[in-house]
């Protein structure tokens, strides 16, 4: 139901301005990691679609983060995707590129953590808890090693930071394993709505 024309140059640098084919790179190795894609250009505008891919589609943002947006789509509903080479070169003289590469690279990494909070919710919580986790011990490592030493515990203000963090790793596994039941309920329902559309036929 999409189809993504995979950008090929015979020279990056004349087609890509400085830096934004290693972010491309980054930026698709992380989708790949949270959302399991294969594909190997996320950021292409060449795309296909189907009626029923645009049917379903939610379109939540406005800026360069739509072709992540595309991708995840397609990744959660899940769709028939495919990915095919296209040429890209170098921009007509006189003209220039709209992305500002650190403010939209920042927008478009916000935009994938929110949607691995959407969509991988107990992964995302569960990478938070334990995050928290190690910090709490790492904090508290002083206060066990003076009370073996003293018998005594002489840094409270310590004692009680770490106590709140480690409650704090606790409270987010546990809103990682609701959101998660949640999560599969929204997800099949979104499925249930890609359906609900007649697909391409098949000949």
């Amino acid at each position: 139901d999409m189809v993504v024309g995979r950008r090929e140059s015979q020279d990056s640098e004349a087609a890509y301005r400085p830096g934004h084919a290693l972010g491309n790179q980054m930026f698709t190795g992380l989708v790949g990691a949270i959302f399991g894609t294969e594909f190997s250009d996320i950021f292409s505008g060449y795309r296909v679609f189907s009626r029923r891919f645009v049917k379903s589609f939610p379109a939540i943002t406005t800026g360069f983060e739509i072709e992540t947006e595309l991708t995840v789509h397609a990744l959660t509903v899940p769709c028939p995707c495919a990915e095919i080479g296209v040429p890209y070169g170098a921009r007509p003289e006189g003209s220039s590129s709209k992305l500002r590469t650190y403010h939209d690279g920042a927008r478009i990494l916000l935009m994938v953590m929110l949607f691995a909070k959407e969509v991988r919710p107990f992964a995302f919580f569960f990478s938070v808890a334990c995050v928290l986790a190690l910090s709490s011990v790492t904090v508290m490592i002083p206060v066990f090693q003076d009370y073996l030493e003293t018998g005594l515990v002489l840094r409270f203000p310590t004692a009680i930071l770490a106590t709140g963090i480690m409650l704090c790793a606790a409270l987010s596994a546990v809103c990682g394993v609701i959101l998660d039941s949640l999560g599969r309920a929204r997800l099949e329902t979104k499925r249930l709505h890609y359906l609900s559309y007649a697909g391409v036929p098949v000949e």
